[in-house]
């Protein structure tokens, strides 16, 4: 994905995410549960792991943005 984008190329992603205690908000903590009992490796990430993840793909800035709702955006920019 990180190959793709022109410099100043963003990537958007739309999650669930817990916070660092992984038992809040209720919503992401219950999309947690539900993947860890439902799948074999399966978690809900934190801010600090999907950062780390887009910096590792070479994304040079990452942002949480919280949706009305459940949901959150992080956003990585090339």
């Amino acid at each position: 994905m990180h190959g793709a984008l022109v410099p100043g190329g963003r990537v958007v992603v739309l999650e669930f995410v817990p916070n660092e205690d992984r038992v809040s908000p209720p919503m992401a903590a219950r999309f947690s549960l539900t993947m860890l009992s439902n799948t074999p490796e399966g978690d809900a990430y934190t801010f600090s792991e999907l950062r780390r993840m887009l910096l590792d793909a070479g994304f040079r800035e990452t942002t949480l943005h919280a949706l009305p709702g459940a949901h959150s955006v992080v956003l990585g920019v090339k």
